[in-house]
């Protein structure tokens, strides 16, 4: 009984007499004082009071300390009977996790003796030990699975040494390690009866024709009307094996309702209305495109309308014929294996350019900025910004924080002694102290605000403009005054040269911004090889009427010895992946611009006979940039977009921070191997 020790109020009330014979001490030394015979007898009945205290308290010690264990006994015994009784599943686990002692629910359920003393990691695979390790005071909750049932797992942390010690009547001098209680709750039916609930759930879409008016206006009134009701027709078809309700909001339009529990298997089949409407021929030369947006899981019916039309937006800004599914914060993608489709009205282009107009007009001065690390394309847009804010005479100022080799030549000629303000082109904190309330902020040839010059320019207004020509992803500025985004077209600098174009018919532009911006379609095409139409040469032509030089823009362009043969390693060291995909390394060690060596590589590599696609990796900035090219097969946007990129069908990349190249490339790899294995990508 040695492990027993009283405390408290039972320790007070064991111990009083002794405590009185002090008392009675004190007492009788007074008493010898005023009467040393009462003293005398006063300590004889001392000792025998003390003497027969403490032949009580040892012959009783025994018979105190078995009844205090009794008590405890028979209310442990209830206390256990209780729980053993329990009716739901309830065990104990020691610090290895393994079983200490379970009740007959829990052994009834896992068919498992009460001595079973394997780790819970034998029964429930889910629960190893980073999730047991997860537990603590409070209850943690996980899911776990048994047969063809699903429990919920409470896990809460038991410290038994502090429960004792609070008790006030006995402790234990030896410690008890920690154990970990497990309570398992059958949610096999709850989660059924959710899963039905959202299956239920009516799901919003819009499907738009994205070439509608290129298809119609080409066709005779009697053939117009049969394409509409033959295009009709497949829109409902399609989604009435869905149980869908169809409802055309207008000429090229539709509004689609249809219950959650259907998108899987259109997930599933890709969507297989945007193959189906391509081989509708009603006299039409052109394949008729659709664009889905889909929208889910929002706090309201509202909410995924708003997620719906987010949705349609992104297909659209993506170049169309494709599907966009976003699931609150989740963006998923279906389709866009095609190529862009190019409009060849220029209406959209006259209402951005006017509307353009009025932005500038309505604020005191401009900054506008491409993407880090600028090319030709977004500095030659940036100059076109420029062009337009003087037609009106505002202050624009261009914000790049460097300068590359490649471009260096453009930059020089905006200098002082060619008639320019010394402060046209800025740093981001020069551009952060000139930003005001009155200040327009435009952003050029990118639409991520993580790609910028000065992310944090757009994190400090709201008056901002977007021009671009990539595909918009799940990662966008939010709330432009103004988008323009065009996938089809091959340039931002072609979209700006059409603005300028409507934008005032008085609008003058010198032959050195001409150049500049006749440079970034130069750059952007590969020579006019890569992603050019009608408009691209049309927007050509017009800056060469406005005295952009083909000579001159060639000499702008040039490049050192240097740079020549690093390009030229970097096709000589590449490895052809799987017969079709080139990939290699830029080594950026003496190279000024090695992001921009390495997209001229990427253009090379494709020259390669049998090379379907290219990939070159730089390491530079503390990131790895990924520089992807292709030709006709292979749409490498969508391997970008896997690595967190993006792009166009066959121009992309993609910016990967905290990793190394050799990760990257065998990042690559995965990916083509999984595309390939999904169907993505057919060699």
């Amino acid at each position: 009984m040695d492990q027993l020790q009283y405390r408290g109020k039972l320790r007070f009330y064991l111990q009083l007499p002794f405590y009185m014979v002090i008392v009675f001490v004190i007492g009788n030394i007074v008493l010898y004082m005023l009467d040393p015979k009462l003293g005398v007898a006063t300590s004889i009945c001392i000792v025998i009071y003390t003497t027969i205290s403490i032949l009580l308290y040892r012959n009783n010690q025994k018979k105190l300390e078995d009844e205090i264990i009794n008590f405890a006994v028979r209310y442990g015994t209830v206390q256990k009977r209780m729980l053993n009784q329990f009716e739901v599943p309830y065990a104990l686990l020691d610090s290895t996790h393994r079983f200490v002692w379970m009740n007959e629910a829990f052994s009834d359920l896992t068919g498992r003796d009460r001595t079973y003393q394997k780790s819970v990691t034998s029964i429930f695979k889910e629960l190893t030990k980073e999730v047991l390790d997860r537990a603590d005071d409070d209850f943690f909750v996980t899911k776990v699975h048994l047969g063809n049932s699903v429990f919920e797992a409470r896990l809460q942390k038991l410290y038994f040494d502090d429960d004792l010690q609070t008790n006030e009547l006995i402790t234990l001098n030896e410690g008890i390690s920690t154990m970990t209680a497990l309570t398992l709750f059958d949610v096999t039916e709850l989660l059924a009866v959710k899963g039905e609930v959202e299956d239920l759930q009516m799901v919003p879409a819009y499907v738009y024709v994205d070439n509608f008016e290129e298809t119609v206006d080409a066709l005779e009134d009697v053939k117009r009307s049969l394409l509409l009701a033959v295009l009709d027709r497949a829109v409902n078809k399609y989604f009435q094996k869905y149980d869908g309700i169809v409802r055309k909001i207008e000429k090229d339009k539709y509004f689609v309702v249809f219950q959650h529990r259907f998108l899987r298997q259109m997930e599933e089949s890709k969507f297989a209305l945007l193959e189906e409407v391509k081989s509708i021929k009603v006299g039409n030369d052109n394949d008729i495109t659709l664009s889905i947006g889909i929208g889910l899981n929002g706090n309201s019916y509202v909410k995924n309308s708003e997620f719906a039309r987010a949705a349609i937006n992104i297909a659209l800004g993506r170049g169309g014929a494709q599907a966009v599914v976003k699931n609150n914060q989740e963006v998923s993608y279906y389709g866009s294996h095609g190529k862009e489709v190019e409009k060849n009205t220029r209406v959209k282009a006259r209402v951005k350019a006017q509307a353009l107009r009025e932005m500038i007009a309505s604020h005191d001065n401009v900054l506008v900025m491409g993407h880090s690390l600028a090319d030709a394309d977004a500095f030659g847009a940036a100059v076109g910004v420029c062009i337009a804010a003087r037609n009106q005479d505002k202050k624009a100022q261009i914000v790049l924080n460097s300068i590359t080799s490649s471009l260096r030549p453009l930059v020089e000629q905006f200098s002082e002694e060619n008639g320019y303000p010394a402060d046209m082109i800025i740093n981001s904190e020069a551009a952060i102290s000139l930003l005001t309330t009155r200040t327009l902020v435009m952003v050029v040839d990118t639409n991520r605000p993580n790609y910028t010059d000065c992310p944090k320019l757009l994190e400090m207004t709201d008056n901002i403009v977007v021009f671009d020509h990539h595909r918009q992803g799940a990662e966008q500025i939010e709330g432009p005054l103004l988008s323009y985004i065009e996938p089809y077209a091959s340039s931002t600098c072609e979209m700006i040269a059409e603005t300028l174009h409507y934008y005032s018919e008085d609008i003058q532009i010198k032959p050195t911004e001409a150049d500049t911006i006749y440079a970034g379609i130069l750059i952007d095409t590969n020579n006019f090889m890569t992603k050019t139409g009608v408009r691209t040469f049309e927007a050509a032509a017009y800056l060469r009427r406005c005295g952009a030089d083909v000579a001159r823009v060639r000499k702008l362009l040039r490049e050192d010895m240097r740079t020549y043969k690093a390009r030229a390693e970097i096709v000589r060291h590449a490895e052809v992946y799987r017969n079709v995909f080139a990939i290699s390394v830029c080594e950026s060690t003496d190279l000024e611009s090695p992001t921009v060596v390495s997209a001229q590589a990427a253009n090379e590599l494709l020259n390669i006979v049998g090379i379907k696609a290219s990939f070159v990796l730089t390491a530079y900035n503390n990131k790895i940039y990924v520089s992807s090219r292709s030709i006709d097969e292979i749409d490498v946007q969508l391997i970008m977009e896997r690595l967190g990129g993006g792009g166009h069908l066959h121009i992309a990349g993609t910016q990967i921070e905290n990793s190394t190249v050799p990760e990257v490339k065998h990042r690559i790899q995965d990916v083509i191997d999984k595309m390939i294995d999904e169907g993505e990508i057919s060699i």
